[in-house]
């Protein structure tokens, strides 16, 4: 919790007028029943017409300068509050940017987005508080019982058993109430989450017809969430009779002593009056602690999981020896005995894996679903790093560049395309800083979407839906690679990016890319699309089983013949087949 206050740092000397506000207010607060008292034993039992407004207009100047004291106070705290919650939403947000693939699956995307607006908010809302009353309301009750028994000791005596056994008390409901507000924010996640896959797969679940099962989930999750907020909120209200009954026992003895003395000769009224406005400031001061207990239990869970995110070490990130001088130039690609294995996860997603690609060579990438094509192409970026061997470009090793040169020298097409809401120009451009129409268009014409484009209703102004849900499978991969052809890479990968093409727009597709002079590497279940590269990895449970070009693989592998024949018949042969 330490690290996320933090950042309130750049905001000491706000803060520092809204608590010297607070101190404003908290004078008046305890001033005002000793004034009373003051008015009432010099003014009105002498029948003083003189003291009476006297010690009046004192008393209202002071609600006047505490009233000032209080806007300016509010001004302050929500300044403090609203900074706050900016700088942290934007240092969670570039600390998202650097996480690596192994620390985005420590966080479902539920759980960030929650961090992000819920638990963001309850501390923006908590340090407002904070500014406000939650540090006025225990220093009103402390100056209470101090101003109490500087009026009178003996009544105040009462005090000394009711507000240690209430601070006690007031401390184990924290421990507890922050526990319980931490399970709340884990069911919010859960909630979130549930809500999120409903959203994005609305379209799988009418064609299912899945609404039903969709629905029990949520209300589960939902149902959870409340009980679990019931008990919680129940357990903190419950606190409140607690502090207020042992309040007003505190206030009754006051009253009842305080008479008791007074008719004796002991006390005089005004003093009886002021102690009994001091109890009842005390009382209002602790009835305010179940209100604080519960922001300031849920800003500390909220606290906590923020801090989880922001100390998570980035455990791929730029080696010390890196140079912001090496750049990939000609694209050559070595794997050195590469084995790699997931996170949490017992076995190799790839071993002992080790081949080469020559500038400007075409890998075509075949195998098996589960096979460790798409983990060798996360390889290759350093979205994860490799557990054993070496990765080399251009005879470096990746760790000597720097992941931004490594990456700006990489496009990357991912399996499942992934359009941004905007136009097909932004989502084009979104691949290179600074595109010009021009290379947007040559782009979209590589990548053979340029009349399809003319075709949409405001061509390349026209607007795409979240995650491109207006456009066709094959329309958003063609887009995906326009994306990445706008870079000019000097290694362009494509994990199965060619899958919704028919195979006389892949070999336009394939054959434009050859104007590009860039290393590329093709993963594909497509013969066709193979015997248009150069050579072919043969992938089969994380090893390399063969490689080679189509008429060695058909000659020397017997999985690569019956990869043909499934696609071609059994009468297919390397001596007729040509595509």
């Amino acid at each position: 919790m330490r690290h996320v206050l933090s950042f309130l740092k750049p905001y000491k000397i706000p803060i520092t007028i809204a608590y010297a506000l607070t101190l404003v207010e908290l004078m008046v607060e305890l001033l005002l029943p000793f004034f009373l008292g003051k008015m009432i034993n010099d003014g009105v039992v002498n029948q003083d017409l003189q003291n009476i407004v006297m010690w009046g207009g004192i008393m209202i100047a002071m609600a006047f300068m505490a009233f000032v004291a209080g806007i300016f106070n509010s001004f302050y705290a929500a300044h403090t509050g609203l900074g706050f919650a900016y700088d942290i939403r934007r240092q969670l947000f570039r600390k998202i940017q650097d996480f690596s693939f192994a620390n985005l699956n420590q966080y479902p995307t539920s759980g960030l987005v929650t961090r992000f607006s819920n638990d963001v908010r309850q501390l923006q809302n908590t340090i407002f508080m904070a500014l406000r009353i939650m540090t006025k309301a225990p220093l009103i009750a402390i100056g209470g019982v101090i101003m109490a028994f500087i009026v009178s000791p003996r009544l105040a005596l009462i005090f000394l058993v009711t507000v240690p056994l209430m601070v006690g008390f007031i401390l184990w409901v924290l421990k507890m109430a922050t526990r319980l507000f931490d399970h709340v924010q884990r069911n919010v996640d859960h909630v979130n989450q549930v809500m999120q896959e409903n959203l994005t797969g609305m379209r799988l679940i009418k064609a299912f017809v899945r609404r039903d099962h969709e629905e029990s989930r949520f209300m589960g999750a939902n149902e959870n969430l409340a009980n679990m907020m019931r008990k919680t909120f129940r357990f903190i209200e419950t606190s409140m009779p607690i502090l207020l009954f042992v309040m007003n026992l505190s206030l009754i003895f006051i009253i009842w002593h305080g008479n008791t003395l007074a008719i004796s000769g002991e006390t005089n009224t005004g003093d009886v009056v002021a102690v009994v406005n001091y109890a009842m400031r005390v009382a209002m001061a602790i009835s305010m602690f179940t209100f604080i207990i519960m922001g300031f239990s849920r800003a500390k869970a909220s606290a906590e999981r923020l801090d989880q995110v922001l100390r998570v070490r980035t455990d791929v990130a730029d080696n010390v020896h890196a140079n912001n001088e090496t750049i990939v130039q000609e694209g050559k690609i070595t794997f050195d005995h590469v084995s790699f294995a997931y996170p949490n996860m017992p076995e190799n997603a790839l071993s002992d894996i080790s081949f080469t690609v020559r500038p400007g060579e075409k890998l075509a990438i075949m195998g098996a679903t589960g096979s460790g094509k798409t983990s060798l192409f996360q390889l290759l970026p350093n979205l994860y790093d490799s557990n054993d061997g070496n990765i080399s470009i251009d005879d470096r090793p990746i760790s000597t560049f720097k992941l931004d040169n490594l990456r700006q020298s990489i496009g990357y097409v991912p399996q499942n395309p992934l359009l941004f809401t905007g136009t097909v120009t932004d989502n084009i451009a979104w691949g290179k800083e600074n595109a010009s129409r021009d290379d947007v268009i040559r782009a979209a014409t590589d990548a053979q979407i340029h009349e399809t484009i003319m075709d949409l209703p405001d061509q390349y102004e026209t607007k795409i839906g979240q995650k491109g849900v207006n456009l066709s499978g094959g329309q958003k991969q063609r887009i995906s690679i326009a994306r990445a052809l706008i870079r000019k890479p000097k290694i362009l990968m494509l994990d199965d990016s060619t899958s919704a093409l028919d195979l006389g727009t892949e070999a336009k597709l394939l054959d434009a890319i050859k104007d590009y002079h860039c290393t590329t590497l093709i993963i594909t279940q497509k013969i066709a699309t193979a015997t248009r590269t150069d050579r072919i990895l043969l992938l089969d449970y994380g090893r390399i089983l063969a490689s080679g070009t189509h008429e060695e693989l058909l000659r020397d592998s017997d999985l690569y013949r019956q990869i043909v024949a499934s696609q071609f018949g059994e009468e297919y042969t390397h001596a007729n087949g040509t595509f």
